[in-house]
């Protein structure tokens, strides 16, 4: 996509853009019905369980009529909810996670928009499901729908702080903010930021877990809860749609941290004759993996444990780090 920016608008080149914008929903809504599948079958694997193996072979099909089941699912609106509202906030909340895919670099040619600040409009559009969470919860005219949007929004501005100062070591090493002048930056240094920035890799992976809602962060699903949060009023295909922003998300956090700390594109082992594209996309794969794995293992946290790490100890880390970088750049770069 990157030779069409390069060309003044016209018919062609716009539908080129949207035929290329609904087929990487294609992808990513497929990545999302088999991220589930997989991810059924990693724990049932991890936990001596089977897993979903009836609804076509080996299970595959057990996603595609777990959708059809909420499509066709009643769509209840309660009585007193603000109606408005409770219909635009699964929307307000998948939008983000679909829209900040424009500034991803698949490989140095694959993207949508190769700008200078790539990252920080990641990172801004990112912050906007907030504002879902947060209208879900208070269109729902539903108490305890409304404690749950304000912990989830709590949890989710709480560990944006740590994840957005993970990522300005990166910044100061690579001098730019555009991503493929980060995966370039690797390339020329001939070693990944996971190690060179180690600290910095840490702390964004616990807080993109955070701010996914993941194990063990999910306290939304905790035992202690008397409901799921923010959209335990929403059923059938508008509770679909947040279900969808999660694991969208995770198709977009592992990109983003394949970018930042992977090396992005750039071939392992000396092997360049394999397509930039399969490397970045076995590498998000074992992000993903990552995440499904602590899933299965990681005892999930209270919320005062879960405050208590991201504001005490992961933003001072954070910044620890910067200062650090700061240090070693002026000294030696």
């Amino acid at each position: 996509m990157g030779q069409y920016l390069e060309q003044p608008l016209s018919w062609t080149n716009g539908l080129i853009f949207a035929g290329a914008a609904v087929a990487l929903l294609g992808i990513v809504l497929f990545f999302v019905m088999y991220a589930i599948f997989f991810q059924r079958k990693i724990l049932g694997w991890m936990q001596l369980r089977i897993g979903p193996n009836r609804v076509g072979p080996w299970g595959l099909f057990q996603t595609v009529a777990d959708v059809f089941k909420l499509l066709l699912k009643e769509d209840i609106i309660p009585k007193k909810a603000d109606k408005a509202l409770f219909i635009i906030a699964p929307v307000l909340a998948f939008v983000p996670s679909f829209l900040v895919l424009a500034v991803m670099p698949f490989t140095e040619n694959w993207h949508f928009a190769d700008i200078g600040g790539g990252l920080l409009f990641y990172l801004a559009i990112s912050s906007l499901t907030v504002i879902g969470v947060i209208t879900g919860g208070w269109a729902s005219n539903n108490k305890y729908g409304l404690i749950g949007a304000m912990r989830g929004a709590a949890q989710m501005i709480s560990y944006e702080i740590p994840l957005v100062l993970s990522v300005v070591g990166i910044i100061l090493m690579t001098g730019s903010l555009n991503l493929i002048d980060i995966v370039e930056k690797q390339q020329s240094m001939g070693v990944w930021f996971a190690f060179a920035q180690l600290p910095a890799f840490i702390i964004f992976i616990i807080a993109q877990l955070a701010e996914l809602g993941r194990s063990p962060f999910d306290l939304l699903e905790a035992e202690s809860e008397l409901i799921s949060g923010y959209h335990v009023e929403y059923s059938g295909f508008r509770f679909a749609f947040f279900m969808l922003t999660e694991y969208v998300y995770i198709f977009a956090m592992a990109s983003l941290t394949t970018v930042l700390f992977l090396g992005g594109w750039s071939p392992m082992f000396g092997l360049d004759f394999i397509p930039g594209i399969i490397w970045f996309a076995l590498k998000m794969g074992a992000i993903v993996f990552f995440i499904f794995w602590l899933h299965a293992t990681m005892p999930r946290i209270r919320i005062d444990q879960l405050m208590k790490l991201g504001w005490k100890v992961l933003i001072p880390l954070a910044l620890l780090n910067i200062f650090i970088t700061a240090i070693v750049k002026t000294a030696f770069m």
